[in-house]
């Protein structure tokens, strides 16, 4: 199991275990976080956006060119945002830290 670390827009931290192998995205919905994934992990829209410290960007592959056109229309998008139906869990990925962006864009309308 890879403990991942939340952290939402209040400061409040939230540690949960996934398999190897689970997107984060689906890791981050199960736990409750509040990532829409609007698209299902199509990536056609950015309701999954995530930011991740520097050490954490870092220890991931490389977005690809699809991942950061859609990152260009996320909310409050920096260096270091990712889109957690790209990333894949692997070993290697133990104590992932995420952060919830402050703003996001409800594409479902809620």
């Amino acid at each position: 199991m890879i403990r991942i670390r939340f952290e939402g827009t209040d400061g409040r931290y939230q540690e949960v275990d996934a398999a190897p192998g689970t997107r984060l995205l689906e890791v981050a919905q199960n736990a409750g976080q509040p990532l829409e994934g609007t698209c299902e992990g199509q990536m056609a829209c950015s309701t999954c956006h995530v930011i991740l410290p520097p050490d954490d960007f870092d220890r991931l592959p490389a977005p690809s060119e699809e991942e950061e056109d859609m990152l260009d229309l996320a909310i409050g998008a920096v260096r270091t945002s990712r889109l957690a139906c790209q990333i894949v869990l692997r070993e290697g990925l133990e104590g992932l830290t995420v952060r919830m962006p402050a703003t996001h864009r409800d594409m479902q309308g809620r």
